[in-house]
């Protein structure tokens, strides 16, 4: 038997491939799902099931595709849920044969009402390992607030409840050797305090995971709800699209690789509306891009980030790339539902220069530039768009703190006629912040280069852990 976790780092996903005597099994493929099919053809086997271990929020399952191109039956647990697919609903408890490996679905409600556990048996019956998907994380559970944003007469107390029973009564009982697979790691907007390790032991989790303690129920819905920041606006139309269906990731990737020439690439963003969407890196955006871009660099939490700006999925976007980089960037914008993008600029950005179209760029300073700024001026507008908890943590002294996940909320602190010094943890978000405040006509942002790596390691300027108020000047 075989068993493979093929980890995603952009998303911070996990899906699996288990594979017995020249059969094979999914578990919470991505979208994309040719290398599923590759995998499986070279090792001389056959897609027979694709388990789902819940209806995802943040990215689209690859569920769909991967059973319209191999005849592999979709699994899910228990659900009323009407789907706009082919699908078994299995029972609690009900088995499925993978070769000489048996598949276990365990219905563990909680994250999501459907949300199920798989445990796998060897050739020998022996149980060796459960994918756990959004319920049991290596450090944490899944929220329970994402299901009702679908599901209105549920609560985020109700699923939590539902959550610690599921724990309880269903994994905990478990073996300890059991290596625990789940659906996420570190990095993911599915949990809170999820650990950057992507697999464990069952026993492991029962003595370190906070929500495998010895606790009341009303004292685990506290612990589980505290802390929770609002999940991005598209979780929920992800969901949707794992429900009902979507168009085949073929049929998108054709349509967002149309190469536009600098003419045409203009012509669709002033009749469309269209989203103009810079995926190069950002310290090179800033040099120079297209009046009015954003920049989302594809090097970085692309993905989260472009799902977080832009809250409807079916937006029409216009993408900028490096070239040779357009499949990818369609396809990682197709992983989380924005499967409108209507082509790319032929020739990236260095095309759209030749043909003498207007340009813009935002200013960039050093460290360095910026203390001797300071020197001459010592009240200087430094604004830290790192999460809250970030700049909680350690932060400038006297700098303001407006996170980028809540950009749209806090945008009316910043002043259109006053100059701010903008930063992150590296420069990634930064330039994302200042790409989309110019957009909107803020004119006065100026990113500072390496962020707040760079400033501490420089000890050009005070840092401290104490939380000032954020004052804006």
């Amino acid at each position: 038997m075989k068993v493979e976790q093929i980890y995603t780092g952009c998303l911070a996903q996990g899906a699996y491939y288990i594979e017995s005597n020249g059969e094979a099994a999914i578990v919470d493929p991505l979208r994309e799902v040719q290398p599923y099919i590759e995998k499986a053809e070279r090792n001389g086997a056959t897609i027979k099931y694709i388990f789902e271990t819940h209806f995802h929020a943040d990215f689209v399952s690859g569920h769909q595709d991967l059973s319209a191109k191999t005849g592999a039956k979709i699994v899910f647990g228990p659900t009323e849920m009407p789907m706009g697919f082919d699908a078994i609903v299995a029972k609690d408890n009900q088995e499925f044969r993978v070769g000489g490996a048996t598949i276990r679905v365990i219905h563990t409600p909680g994250h999501t009402m459907e949300s199920s556990v798989f445990l796998l048996s060897d050739e020998a019956g022996k149980e060796v390992a459960l994918f756990t998907g959004d319920t049991l994380f290596i450090g944490d559970v899944g929220r329970p607030d994402l299901a009702q944003k679908v599901i209105k007469d549920l609560t985020q107390e109700k699923l939590a409840a539902h959550l610690y029973d599921s724990l309880r009564e269903k994994i905990m009982p478990l073996a300890d050797h059991l290596i625990v697979y789940p659906a996420h790691g570190a990095g993911s907007a599915c949990g809170k305090n999820m650990s950057k390790e992507t697999s464990d032991t069952l026993g492991n989790q029962k003595k370190t995971n906070y929500a495998l303690q010895e606790m009341s129920k009303e004292a685990f819905i506290k612990e589980v709800l505290t802390g929770l920041t609002p999940p991005p606006a598209y979780f929920p139309q992800n969901v949707l699209m794992n429900i009902q269906g979507y168009d085949s990731i073929d049929e998108v990737l054709d349509r967002g690789q149309q190469a536009l020439s600098p003419a045409a690439f203009e012509a669709a963003a002033n009749e469309t509306g269209a989203v103009v969407l810079d995926t190069r890196a950002p310290e090179v955006f800033a040099k120079g891009f297209i009046p009015n871009s954003i920049n989302i660099g594809i090097d970085g939490s692309f993905a989260v980030w472009v799902g977080t700006l832009i809250p409807d999925v079916k937006q029409e976007i216009l993408v900028v790339a490096d070239e040779g980089r357009e499949e990818e960037v369609i396809t990682r914008l197709a992983r989380v539902g924005y499967d409108h993008a209507l082509g790319y600029l032929k020739g990236g950005f260095a095309a759209w220069q030749e043909a003498g179209n207007d340009t813009d760029r935002i200013p960039v300073v050093s460290v360095e530039e910026l203390a001797e700024l300071k020197s001459a001026n010592p009240v200087l507008n430094v604004l830290d768009v790192r999460k809250a908890s970030e700049h909680q943590s350690e932060h400038v002294i006297g700098a303001g703190n407006v996170p980028l996940d809540y950009i749209n909320e806090n945008m009316a602190m910043i002043k259109k006629d006053q100059t701010y010094y903008v930063h992150c943890a590296g420069g990634y978000r930064s330039m994302i912040f200042n790409s989309v405040l110019k957009a909107r006509g803020y004119d006065n942002l100026v990113d500072i280069q390496g962020g707040f790596d760079a400033i501490k390691a420089s000890g050009k300027f005070p840092v401290s852990d104490y939380v000032c108020p954020t004052t804006l000047l």
